[in-house]
């Protein structure tokens, strides 16, 4: 299986637990600070999930996806949750996925009025050309076709601030439209977390809405007419169509960087260059065919817990060297020694954990380019035993 792992969060019980029902055995993660979180893989599917509950607004919404990211190092982050629909081709029970964010209650108070400062964030191109991708295909939509109309899924701008908005003729909904009027949906947690993921090096965020109301003074009766439940549930099962997908995307990624191959197999040669210590390596031609290697030590051992034990004497030589501190040697052999004890307590290996760990070192040991490549070869060891 593999590791790659996407975080999802929710602001509703009701949307937690829309998407916890699609997790085969779920199992507790328990944060240092308090915060519980879900891990589990799709029943069926080759993804792993993080699952947390951020509560309402922006606010909890950055600080908990924050910890998230911290915690897992997730390929990307998905938002799933209802809104209230601002435009009338948006019906009931659609599906509305983000291009852009605006944090709208951004502005300055002036004598003549209060002027917008919006802050927006687009959808990094990746994760939307996927969202699309899956919105076209409509087999996420499964059996919910069987028993209702197709949910329609619509991308547009978010509008996410701190207020529920239940009325169009308010003085806050004229505002909305006169200064966002593009923004197809409205909610509150959406600015938060793509604010988090922008300050973790532009980790790919989509954010997923279920229209559950049209915040037009009637949403107190499509909660009767039980439109919030049919919306969560339209909203969760294209997450986890997209979840799927993003992860798919991340394992060609990651077989292309780690081992030289393209994963529609377009290039069979390996290209591997690697230096030690003070050596450079240099290819310079007009053409290259075939494959080329220029390695100044040999290939990690094919067992992946000689490579971890390997990996674990090379962080010793590099923290003997002045290469790492204290702290950063410390954090990564934790890391490795959670991942041989879960190839020796596992059965099959739970490689998708033992990935996510080896990430953690790689991403600790980033500043030494040659410890950072030999922990992509053996994560790229480990994801062969999937």
């Amino acid at each position: 299986m593999s590791g790659s792992q996407i975080v999802v969060l929710t602001a509703l019980d009701v949307e937690y637990e829309a998407v916890r029902q699609k997790l085969d055995a779920p199992r507790l993660h328990r944060h240092p600070q308090g915060t519980r979180f879900e891990v589990g893989r799709l029943a069926g599917g080759r993804c792993r999930i993080a699952l947390g509950l951020v509560g309402k607004g922006n606010q909890s919404a950055a600080v908990l996806a924050e910890r998230a990211i911290a915690e897992f190092s997730p390929v990307a982050l998905i938002f799933v949750g209802v809104a209230g629909a601002l435009h009338s081709h948006v019906a009931l029970g659609d599906v509305v996925v983000a291009t852009h964010i605006y944090a709208f209650h951004g502005g300055t108070s002036e004598d003549d009025g209060f002027k917008s400062r919006p802050r927006v964030w687009e959808v990094s191109h990746g994760a939307d050309q996927i969202a699309r991708h899956v919105a076209r295909d409509r087999s996420w939509a499964g059996d919910l076709r069987a028993h209702r109309r197709a949910p329609g899924v619509h991308f547009g701008p978010i509008a996410a601030g701190e207020v529920v908005l239940n009325s169009t003729v308010s003085a806050h909904a004229r505002w909305i439209r006169r200064n966002y009027n593009d923004a197809l949906a409205i909610e509150m947690e959406g600015a938060g977390v793509a604010q988090a993921a922008h300050l973790n090096r532009s980790l790919p965020v989509v954010v997923v809405r279920g229209i559950s109301d049209r915040a037009d003074g009637t949403k107190e009766t499509t909660d009767r007419k039980r439109w919030q439940a049919r919306a969560v549930a339209n909203a969760a099962a294209f997450t986890v169509s997209l979840a799927e997908n993003l992860a798919a995307e991340e394992r060609n990624r990651d077989r292309f960087d780690e081992t030289g191959r393209m994963g529609n197999s377009q290039m069979d040669g390996l290209v591997r260059n690697v230096a030690k210590d003070n050596a450079r390596v240099v290819v310079q031609a007009g053409h290259v065919h075939g494959g080329i290697r220029v390695s100044g030590e040999q290939d990690p051992p094919a067992d992946p817990t000689q490579a971890i034990a390997g990996l674990a004497a090379r962080l010793q030589q590099a923290r003997a060297a002045g290469h790492l501190d204290e702290d950063t040697y410390q954090a990564a052999q934790a890391e490795l020694a959670n991942a041989r004890e879960t190839l020796h307590t596992t059965t099959p290996p739970d490689t998708g954990a033992v990935t996510l760990a080896l990430k953690k070192v790689r991403g600790l040991v980033g500043d030494v380019a040659t410890l950072a490549a030999e922990v992509a070869s053996v994560i790229a060891l480990v994801q062969g035993l999937s």
